[in-house]
Parts: C-alpha cells; sequence; structure tokens
C-alpha cells in the first residue's frame, strides 16, 4: 500500500489534509451504506453469474426484489458498472429458412402481432413456429420451435441436418405431448415457408384441429414473437459459442431451452417469471 512506502507525514502534505483528520478516516467504522453496497455487489455478481453472463440491469433489479432486496435501478446500475457488469447487446443475424416462393395454399392470417383482441388470454390458444439454423464445422444444424406466445414456454423443438416437413413435424408432436394434448382448437401461427404450407403439414394440422396462420409475405413483424426467441437463443448462447460438431450443438440447444430457457430464465412480459413458474400459476 502507498501508506506503507511513504510516510503519513509526507503524504498528509501532499494531498494537503491534517494527521489528525487522516488518522479519524482510518478509525472511522464502515457505514452502513457501504455495508449494504458491498453486500449487493455481492448479489448482483452472483445473479449474473447465475444467468450465464447474460441479465442486465431489469432481470438483476427484478431478481433482486424477488429475494425482498428492493432498491433503486440508479444504485444497481452504479454497482454494476463498478463490477463491469453488463447484459448482453443484441446482435444482428441474417438467416433465410423461409422459402415463401412456392404455389401450395396459403393460411389466412388469424393471429395478428398489431392487434391485441387477437392475442391469448390463456395457454395453448396460439403457438408460434419457425425454423433456424446454427453453423458447426460440419455443417448447419437445423432448429424448429413452438412457442406459447402466453406462457412464453417453449413447448416443442426439434433438432436435425435438414429443415424439411419432418423438421417441425417432430417439433409439433413433442409440443402436442408436453402438453397433453390430442387434438385442440388452438391457433398455429408460422411464416409462409414451403414446409408450414406442404400438404403433409396442412393435413396433420386438420387431423388435430389446429387453425393454420400466416404471416403476410417479407413482413418479419407478423412472426415477432419467434423471431424474438431465436435472437435471445443466438444473443445467449450461439453467438458466444464455436461449434466443431453437430451433436455439440444439438446438446448445447437442448440444455439452454430445457434447463436455462424454460425454467429458469426470467421474462418481464410474465412478470419476471420463467415461463414453467408462469404456467404453473395458472393452475394455482
Amino acid at each position: 500500500m502507498v501508506r506503507e512506502l511513504m510516510p503519513v507525514k509526507l503524504l498528509c502534505r501532499v494531498f494537503e489534509i491534517s494527521r489528525s483528520g487522516y488518522y479519524a478516516w482510518v478509525k472511522r467504522p464502515v457505514s452502513e451504506r457501504k455495508k449494504r453496497n458491498d453486500e449487493l455487489m455481492t448479489e448482483i455478481k452472483l445473479i449474473h453469474k447465475e444467468s450465464r453472463g447474460t441479465y442486465g440491469l431489469p432481470r438483476i433489479k427484478a431478481k433482486l426484489a424477488a429475494m425482498g432486496k428492493c432498491c433503486g435501478k440508479m444504485r444497481i446500475s452504479n454497482l454494476m458498472k463498478k463490477a463491469g457488469i453488463s447484459g448482453l447487446i443484441k446482435k444482428r443475424f441474417k438467416v433465410k429458412t423461409t422459402d415463401s416462393d412456392h404455389t401450395n395454399p396459403i393460411a389466412p392470417r388469424v393471429f395478428k402481432t398489431e392487434e391485441p383482441a387477437t392475442h391469448p388470454d390463456k395457454k395453448n390458444q396460439v403457438w408460434a413456429s419457425d425454423i433456424t439454423y446454427i453453423p458447426t464445422d460440419e455443417g448447419f444444424v437445423f432448429l424448429a420451435t413452438y412457442l406459447d406466445l402466453f406462457t412464453r414456454k417453449l413447448v416443442g423443438f426439434a433438432t436435425d441436418e435438414h429443415m424439411r416437413t419432418e423438421l417441425i413435424l417432430s417439433a409439433l408432436d413433442m409440443a402436442l405431448g408436453r402438453q397433453n394434448l390430442i387434438s385442440a382448437s388452438l391457433i398455429q401461427h408460422s411464416d409462409r415457408g414451403s414446409q408450414y404450407a406442404s400438404d403433409v403439414y396442412r393435413k396433420k394440422l386438420e387431423q388435430l384441429h389446429l387453425i393454420a396462420s400466416m404471416s403476410r409475405k417479407g413482413n418479419c413483424y407478423d412472426n415477432a414473437f419467434a423471431e424474438s426467441f431465436f435472437a435471445t437463443l443466438k444473443k445467449e448462447l450461439i453467438y458466444r459459442k464455436h461449434y466443431k460438431t453437430k451433436e455439440q450443438a444439438k446438446k448445447e440447444i437442448f440444455e439452454y431451452i430445457e434447463v436455462w430457457y424454460n425454467r429458469n430464465r426470467i421474462h418481464s412480459s410474465i412478470g419476471y417469471m420463467t415461463p414453467v413458474q408462469f404456467e404453473e400459476s395458472l393452475a394455482a
């Protein structure tokens, strides 16, 4: 320390303070405010670590509040800056998995992002589906998902080395099995991709009494909820990894969805609960 290398008398002269004032400062007990800030700093670091380094100010504040530790945004923000902690910044990721240049029938747009009247007010009412891909050294892994727009739960997903109709059918089967649905009058919303417009898929929906809904051509906003999930997945997992094998990518995607996203990641849109917590609260 500086005071061990230089005499106190000289230091006080340099900083223009009295020796009595310096010793009074040294003996002064730590304030309650500093003690509390030190405790908060420890809790903030732990929350950030448990979030896999993904949570920013809003979610850290919500987690602290859930622990009964309520404090202002500015205080938390200052402590985060001091600790060098911040949330992840969204990066652009351009993907073309939608082949809408086909002659198959297009379903009407039943679910409309911009019209709250079409939004669900209970679980298993509207599912949004989409397909994306993840690069590996061995080539691409394709991921199809079904997202419950009310609970934000990823109810079904499938990964494979192709993006044929079988991929979305596998994800749909998982969703129906997980939600314990043999058939349901729910809306299945997607883009106009050839997989969703195929004869096989349309017949499957008819068989299950599912209502098909499709986005307008070239309008990504119409399937914003599904694309938002992919943006989160890529920001929190894909962009931070380099996959050597397809199998590695599949395992980490499975772990992200099942262990982290559905059961541990809190969402502002559902009161800073996890999708599984929120869904379970509906039955309480």
